[in-house]
């Protein structure tokens, strides 16, 4: 086993405000250069000339599939990396390592199956999620190449949880740097220089999380790191990961229903305004993502701190680590929010030049973007639940804003306004107000009886050894 001092930082002794800078900020980096395995796509597409607005619409309904192949990378990976976490605070590294073999495995078994399940039923699928017969032609171009590239997927975002769980942030930037450094090589020449239009978009992505995937292996096989993948764990036990996937539940919740909302915001529209909201949302969901990466690459950055001081029963380190992060998080949220609602034009020329869709997507981005203002602390107070290995609480968060208000808001409100396309786009905002309120409420009750409860277990402890 290597030794603790082989990772980049001290989880459990450095100062908070340089351990989180020198977690956070790779973790951001990686996010944000994660993103654009799809935006990056998206705005070759979007430019193609002649057919670029309908066949950036074609990607777009593709997305909640993309969206529901990487969720079960989250419940792998985000499930098992803070188990993980608490595991080597407890000083427990063999039983980390041992959730890290059944993840890897899981992770592959997952990856045949969805794979199977995506090239089978493709097309009703896309048409599901809002495809028209404009737009199914593209959809299923991109699709069906990048189906075949899911164990790459998998393997990339899944097992790079458990390299920035150990400490080790600058390789996990660097895994996904590589990657999308690759894909903006290739998508020009795949899509223009080789004319193959959607379907070189979709092939440069999956070549390009190859390279992710690889280098991710190799990393967690080798002598650098902390836990490594070890053919003795590679065998799924069921009290291994079955507590993984509970912790996961919450991330995979968050991830697969944006194909749930997908499917209902394009059904709405596409009702009330055609095509052309549709793709308007696809810009959309595009800005929401590039909004949303950054916060989770805070919470990730933050989340080792605080679940191995956690498992380490430090309570102080543990809320001054929430605490700085829930600020930055804040911080961060109320920049952007109010860089799109000063300056919305200049986000969605980056994905199209079509006038009219333009027009459209500028007014709706700064109706759908209004509540992002106060949604840090939606984030930092959710992730810090899986942090903690809450999974009920957690699950149950990531369940509340999409699917028990979010979801009613897009069909209710409709009914009881003029402007039916502009009721679909307010739906988001007023579900992130409800949904930050309920959270942070809950957890601030939890978050007050977990240190209560933390600093009398290290009184006792303390006694104990007194005595």
């Amino acid at each position: 086993m290597a030794s603790k001092l082989s990772r980049e930082v001290d989880l459990g002794k450095e100062p908070i405000g340089s351990l989180l800078f020198t977690l956070a900020v790779p973790a951001i980096t990686s996010q944000v250069v994660n993103v654009l395995y799809n935006m990056v796509d998206r705005m070759y597409i979007g430019h193609i000339e002649g057919i670029g607005a309908t066949a950036l619409t074609g990607v777009g309904v593709a997305f909640p599939i993309i969206m529901i192949i990487s969720a079960f990378a989250a419940l792998m990976g985000m499930g098992g990396a803070p188990r993980a976490s608490i595991l080597m605070g407890k000083k427990n590294n063999e039983g980390a390592e041992q959730i890290l073999g059944n993840c890897f495995s899981a992770l592959f078994l997952t990856s045949i199956v969805l794979t199977i399940v995506v090239l089978v039923f493709q097309e009703p699928l896309l048409m599901l999620f809002g495809a028209s017969s404009n737009t199914i032609g593209y959809a299923k171009d991109y699709m069906s190449i990048y189906a075949l590239g899911t164990i790459f997927v998998q393997m990339t975002l899944g097992l790079n949880n458990f390299i920035s769980a150990q400490g080790f942030s600058k390789i996990s930037m660097l895994t996904v740097i590589i990657g999308a450094v690759t894909n903006i090589v290739l998508d020009p020449i795949f899509i223009f220089g080789f004319h193959m239009g959607v379907s070189g978009a979709a092939l440069a992505t999956i070549i390009s999380q190859a390279v992710s995937a690889v280098w991710a292996i190799r990393f967690l096989s080798g002598k650098t790191t902390v836990l490594k993948l070890r053919k003795k764990n590679f065998r799924i036990q069921p009290s291994v990961l079955l507590p993984c996937i509970a912790l996961g539940i919450a991330p995979f919740i968050m991830q697969a229903t944006e194909s749930i909302l997908t499917l209902c915001f394009n059904s709405s529209l596409l009702k009330y305004g055609g095509d052309l909201a549709v793709g308007a949302m696809t810009i959309l969901s595009s800005v929401m993502q590039f909004a949303m990466l950054p916060l989770q690459g805070l919470t990730q950055g933050g989340q080792p701190i605080i679940s191995y001081n956690y498992g380490a029963n430090n309570a102080e380190r543990v809320k001054k680590a929430f605490k700085l992060m829930l600020t930055c998080c804040l911080i961060y949220s109320a920049a952007l929010w109010a860089l799109i609602e000063l300056f919305p034009g200049m986000f969605v020329a980056i994905f199209t030049n079509d006038p009219e869709l333009t027009e459209l997507t500028t007014w709706a981005l700064r109706i759908y973007m209004a509540g992002l203002v106060v949604f840090g602390a939606q984030i930092g107070c959710q992730q810090t639940f899986i942090a903690f290995g809450n999974s009920k609480i957690s699950a149950f968060l990531a369940m509340f804003r999409k699917i028990i208000v979010l979801i009613p808001l897009i069909y209710i409100l409709p009914i009881f306004m003029e402007d039916n396309v502009l009721a679909v786009f307010l739906a988001e905002p007023i579900a992130d107000i409800i949904a930050v309120l309920t959270t942070v409420t809950l957890f601030s009750i939890y978050f007050k009886k977990l240190l209560r409860s933390m600093r009398d277990q290290d009184k006792e402890k303390n006694h104990n050894l007194d005595d």
